[in-house]
């Protein structure tokens, strides 16, 4: 059985490891950084259009949908060229695939946008 502080202090290193991450990603990846400029540009416009509470839940679970496939992404080609550093069809395959579920998340945010948004100024 192990230890409970060595429990609690592995979650803390867990969070250490896991906020160190955030930040290399904020601050060094472009396709992150470009995401979050427009996540807070869609902030601001949802205070703006003074959304609901329901329309604020859905277009902060189309903004986390898109940071999290955006990370992973970046964590999947990351590995993929670590492994492989030069051109290899399968491995180009493999980050196409990667990128194109980070492309299925931006169009369903773009369509909860659409949903959330176009009324408002049709209206």
């Amino acid at each position: 059985m192990q230890n409970k502080g060595n429990f609690f202090l592995n979650r803390l290193k867990a969070i250490k490891y896991a906020a160190k991450g955030f930040w290399i990603l904020i601050t060094s990846e472009h396709s992150i950084i470009t995401q979050v400029i427009i996540a807070i540009i869609m902030t601001m416009i949802g205070f703006l259009m003074q959304i609901s509470a329901t329309e604020w839940l859905f277009q902060i679970m189309a903004i986390g949908l898109i940071l999290v496939a955006e990370s992973l992404n970046t964590a999947i080609e990351k590995m993929a060229d670590f492994i492989h550093p030069e051109y290899h069809k399968q491995i180009g395959r493999i980050k196409d695939i990667s990128a194109g579920a980070a492309f299925f998340a931006a169009i369903i945010a773009v369509i909860i946008g659409l949903i959330i948004y176009a009324p408002k100024f049709i209206a």
